[in-house]
């Protein structure tokens, strides 16, 4: 299988001007994304995973083209996507798409399922009427809906059923990466590890590339390859699944895991509880942004913001993470 890089992203930031304050306006920086670099290989996913409020979903509009990164850059396929013409930013629209976290608000009420599938061939192809028909009832057979079911209105379906559809619109247009942004997290238990296990199949069938946003590390244990954890807009470990689960070196990934429900309980980990709040991204702390609520704080995290820097096979920005190896 053909395992080359399919998305490579570097220093990605989004900054917003926001207007803060009440009867005297003030212009402030809200740093949403603030320097997040990786790469997607083919048939791999990576999950980013963290808090709300985080960058998460920010990233997946930078990838999806939905809006321009303020710095940094990202590539598909080759092809830069930040800088590139029209032609190529049209061409490469259909080469990464999204599935949306609610199966409720992202398909259109008003139209029946095939028409649904079938858009995206009608704007970005030239296929007839009937080639489009039949390439739709092969997408619903691939994601486990019947050929019946084509004439039908989204509320006709269940949550899960819903993002089957979902998932067959997006994947329409054969493309190298899918955005997941929280696709499982408005479904019930039950439906999230049948809708996991088609994204799976999916996967190794298309050799697809998945970045897959996500808050709940059970999930993500299940489906990932590589986790980048973020925190206030900016990652703080990033590396292999199987290492940052069985050792994590940043306090705020081990309070995240430890927070993560497991069957194993071997596997489980004392509770850490964090003190204080999410601090608000419009105004960060000084040094580190997670000192506030680490329990392993010293004068120095206080005062320097660490380095995203290679430690134990992974990335990680922590100042002591060596006594964590």
């Amino acid at each position: 299988m053909n395992n080359k890089t399919v998305v490579t992203a570097k220093d990605l930031k989004q900054y917003y001007t926001v207007k803060t304050g009440g009867f005297i306006k003030r212009k402030e920086t809200l740093k949403a994304l603030d320097g997040a670099s990786f790469s997607i290989q083919a048939g791999k996913t990576l999950a980013v995973v963290g808090e709300s409020g985080c960058g998460k979903s920010t990233l997946a509009r930078l990838i999806t083209m939905i809006e321009s990164p303020t710095a940094g850059y990202f590539e598909i396929n080759g092809i830069n996507g930040v800088t590139c013409d029209a032609a190529e930013r049209k061409r490469l629209r259909s080469e990464v798409q999204i599935v949306f976290q609610d199966p409720y608000g992202s398909l259109n009420p008003r139209k029946k399922v095939g028409a649904i599938l079938e858009e995206p061939l009608k704007i970005n192809t030239t296929l007839s009427a009937s080639q489009r028909r039949e390439k739709a009832l092969a997408m619903m057979a691939k994601v486990g809906l019947s050929p019946e079911q084509y004439g039908r209105y989204p509320h006709m379906f269940s949550g899960g059923q819903r993002q089957r559809i979902a998932v067959a619109r997006a994947l329409m247009l054969n493309p190298s990466i899918v955005v997941a942004d929280e696709p499982v997290s408005a479904l019930d238990v039950s439906v999230q590890a049948q809708v996991l296990n088609l994204l799976m199949d999916l996967q190794e069938e298309m050799n697809l590339a998945y970045l897959f946003i996500s808050h709940d590390l059970s999930v993500v244990e299940l489906i990932a390859d590589e986790i980048m954890v973020m925190y206030l807009g900016r990652p703080v470990e990033h590396g292999e699944k199987r290492l940052i689960f069985d050792r994590p070196l940043h306090p705020y990934t081990m309070a995240l895991l430890a927070a993560t429900p497991r069957v194993n309980p071997e596997a489980r980990t004392e509770r850490i509880l964090l003190s204080g709040e999410l601090p608000s991204p419009l105004d960060p702390p000084p040094g580190c942004s997670f000192h506030q609520r680490c329990a392993h704080m010293t004068e120095v995290c206080k005062q320097k913001s660490p380095k995203l820097r290679e430690l134990g096979g992974r990335k990680v920005a922590c100042h002591h993470a060596e006594k964590f190896l």
